[in-house]
């Protein structure tokens, strides 16, 4: 009977007064405005710093010729429209060589996964300036050894000035790991076997599958890898140098030795244009979630199973297994 017996809790001490929840709760307030803070000035002091020179010309007071000037520059406009149409022509390029063979690689033998991602981590191994002295030597060699075939106007079409289908090629290489990144983490969220199977058993073909079914699903993993790509091609500037062409980045180095000013006002409007367009791809990312009237989302389409649908909930009460209220039992 004595082990039966419950162990009677012990009172509290009078003295012992527990704290209040609301002291914590405050305490952490104050550690993460005090966090938000520093982070806050370590990145807007050299922001406000270069937006002050930009403004400030000794001797003459607040002015701002550096940027009522910027759109009349020589070669801004060019420049930043070439820099925008290679980062469309690479993200495109990029998507189209990584979500087939992720995808590919998902519904295959696991052991893929290892090359493909090796694959795609290279470019991070290798420098960008040996990858870009590799790609000029062969631009050099191809020239000299295919002069009276066919590929000799391939080396001239893809140097082209007005679009250097080179630098095209050279950026998809280099964007390949954060694309591969970006787009791994959101299939490892999703169950893509399950999902191919069950378009497939509803009569989708293949293209169905990828453009309707498994692309919404990486709506927001495919925006994060075109901010990444779009970010990687207007700032890039060792490639496109050695090579001799004159995006946007070689535009702004090669201004700054004779309009200093300039050449910071056009870093920081760049900076303003790339959180423009990260806003932009971050909205596309999003979109509202479908979902069935009872609250579940809806995983299968039109043509889904009609079982799961005439299928009763489990917490529903059943009308005929509800006791028949006898006269006089009650």
């Amino acid at each position: 009977m004595a082990a039966l017996t419950p162990l009677s809790t012990p009172p509290a001490s009078p003295d012992v007064v527990p704290a209040p929840a609301g002291a914590a709760r405050r305490r952490r307030r104050y550690w993460r405005g005090a966090v938000l803070t520093v982070a806050g000035l370590y990145f807007l002091t050299p922001l406000v710093s270069s937006f002050v020179f930009t403004v400030h010309v000794p001797g003459q007071g607040l002015t701002f010729a550096a940027y009522s000037g910027i759109l009349s520059a020589e070669g801004f406009t060019e420049s930043l429209f070439l820099s925008l149409s290679l980062a469309a022509a690479t993200i495109a390029l990029a998507l189209l060589l990584v979500v087939p063979a992720l995808i590919a690689v998902r519904l295959g033998p696991p052991r893929l996964r290892a090359v493909v991602e090796i694959v795609c981590m290279l470019p991070l191994v290798v420098p960008p300036i040996a990858l870009v002295t590799g790609i000029a030597t062969v631009l050099r060699w191809g020239p000299d050894h295919f002069s009276r075939t066919p590929l000799y106007q391939t080396f001239l079409a893809v140097q082209n000035e007005s679009f250097p289908v080179v630098l095209v090629l050279a950026y998809t290489v280099l964007a390949l790991p954060f694309v591969h990144r970006s787009l791994d983490a959101g299939l490892r969220a999703v169950d893509v076997p399950t999902l191919v199977e069950a378009a497939r058993n509803c009569g989708a073909g293949r293209l169905y599958v990828i453009l309707r079914v498994i692309l919404p699903n990486l709506r927001s993993s495919l925006a994060g890898a075109s901010f990444l790509t779009l970010a990687l091609v207007l700032g890039e500037y060792t490639v496109a140098s050695l090579l001799g062409f004159r995006p946007f980045a070689v535009w702004i180095v090669s201004v700054s030795g004779a309009e200093a000013r300039m050449s910071v006002a056009v870093s920081l409007l760049s900076l303003l244009i790339t959180w423009a367009l990260l806003l932009v791809l971050s909205r596309a990312g999003t979109g509202p979630s479908t979902a069935v009237p009872g609250g579940a989302p809806s995983a299968a389409g039109p043509t889904g199973s009609a079982g799961s649908a005439a299928s009763p909930s489990p917490s529903a009460p059943d009308p005929a297994a509800a006791p028949i209220p006898v006269p006089g039992k009650e």
